[in-house]
């Protein structure tokens, strides 16, 4: 067993910018204060295996990886089962902290891990630093997850590109982006491209979502900017459109969806811009337009983006906010910051509700700030039905509020 005082670093889930900034701030406020610092691959897997890719983080690594996007650490969506935990893992190295980097599974289960350690006498801290691009966990002051802001910033430079290739061109794109349980990415990158439709599920609160409502929608922006002699645009719908599809509206597609261990559909085995995308053909199709769209799909490419500066700062506060928290003697805790940059120990508690789930932050859909964006779309309404019954039998059928209101 080793003298010096030990911190572990993990990180579970998928990868979103800023983790190696989070990785590198906490490595140098532990380093400083003569503590060794070990990360470990493949998440909570190197806890239960007998032999764990342990990863030594010293200084001039933990330098080199502070703006780099990506993980240094390799991530895993890892969930012990039966497994027992390497319990000689910590006490070889004299471990004291336990920093786990991810979401609240993740933070569950390192709950889980250091009261399973205590039971056999082992006691170390752990703090939990949530990191999803989605922005859907509901911090306070509703700060931002840390990684939104840059895999928005990567969104809305391929969105920009886009775009730029639809007015070049004179054709539509369909574009889909992540969220599975809120519309913060599609919202945020289709309102800073000035894209002319977006589709996000918070936007179906007084009806049911379809397939059908989607199309007309976006055909509801396509017959607008061709009344108004605009030939091109880019329609931006949520992967979150997908998770809240019953299991009809998804069998209608044909594609045999693979379910995950919640029942939700596996999207990341799917284009979901090119399903959009289809149904959109065909449909204009059927009513007769000759008008060419492209799919675009916004997934897995703003992961692992670099970092932009407004992360880089989050992540270096949290990061110190790690040591600050463990200095107070706080555990089991999630660091958060509110908008005056103070630390603030968040624990699963105070955000779960009374079933023990932690309730996704959504798109305010009711904020002045989210209706004046969704006004600003180009879309049809009552005042635009004689010169839209040159392309549609019943305009009203594309009525962009009368969809959002169906029974």
């Amino acid at each position: 067993m080793t003298d010096n005082k030990t911190i572990i670093i993990i990180c579970g889930g998928g990868p979103a910018p800023g983790i190696n900034s989070v990785i590198s701030t906490v490595a140098k406020a532990f380093l400083k204060d003569g503590y060794r610092v070990l990360g470990l691959h493949e998440g909570f897997k190197g806890l239960f295996s007998e032999q764990p890719k342990i990863k030594e983080i010293d200084f001039d690594l933990a330098d080199r990886i502070f703006s780099r996007g990506g993980s240094t650490l390799i991530m895993s969506r890892f969930k012990p089962g039966n497994e027992k935990v390497n319990t000689k893992l910590f006490l070889e190295n004299n471990v004291k902290l336990l920093v786990s980097i991810g979401g609240d599974d993740t933070a569950s289960t390192s709950n889980k891990i250091t009261a399973y350690l205590e039971e056999e006498q082992i006691f170390i801290s752990n703090i939990h630093v949530p990191k999803t691009i989605d922005n859907d966990l509901p911090l306070p002051d509703r700060n931002p997850t840390f990684g939104f802001h840059s895999a928005k910033d990567e969104g809305v430079r391929i969105g920009n590109t886009t775009y730029e290739d639809a007015r070049t061109s004179q054709n539509w794109f369909v574009m889909s982006a992540m969220g599975r349980s809120a519309g913060h990415l599609a919202f945020g990158i289709a309102t800073s491209c000035h894209f002319p439709m977006m589709v996000i599920p918070e936007m179906f609160e007084n009806t049911n979502i379809t397939l059908d409502k989607v199309v007309r929608l976006v055909i509801s922006s396509i017959i607008k900017r061709k009344i108004e002699n605009i030939h091109y645009g880019v329609a931006m719908i949520s992967e979150g459109i997908f998770h809240n599809l019953p299991k009809s509206e998804l069998d209608k597609i044909g594609v045999n969806f693979t379910y995950d261990n919640h029942g939700h559909p596996e999207l990341g085995n799917v284009s979901k811009s090119h399903i959009f995308n289809m149904l959109v053909q065909d449909k204009l199709k059927e009513l007769g337009i000759d008008i060419k769209s492209r799919p675009v799909e916004l997934g897995y490419e703003l992961r692992c983006c670099r970092p932009i500066g407004f992360d880089l700062t989050l992540c270096t506060l949290l990061g110190i906010g790690v040591k600050k928290l463990f200095d107070e003697g706080k555990s089991g805790c999630l660091v958060s910051a509110n908008s005056r940059g103070e630390i603030i120990p968040l624990y699963l508690a105070d955000l779960q509700d009374e079933n023990g789930k932690i309730p996704p932050r959504l798109v305010d859909i009711n904020s002045e700030f989210s209706k004046l964006c969704f006004q600003n779309l180009h879309y049809l309404d009552e005042n635009d039905y004689e010169a839209a019954k040159n392309y549609l039998k019943d305009p009203a059928e594309y009525d962009f509020k009368k969809i959002l209101t169906e029974k």
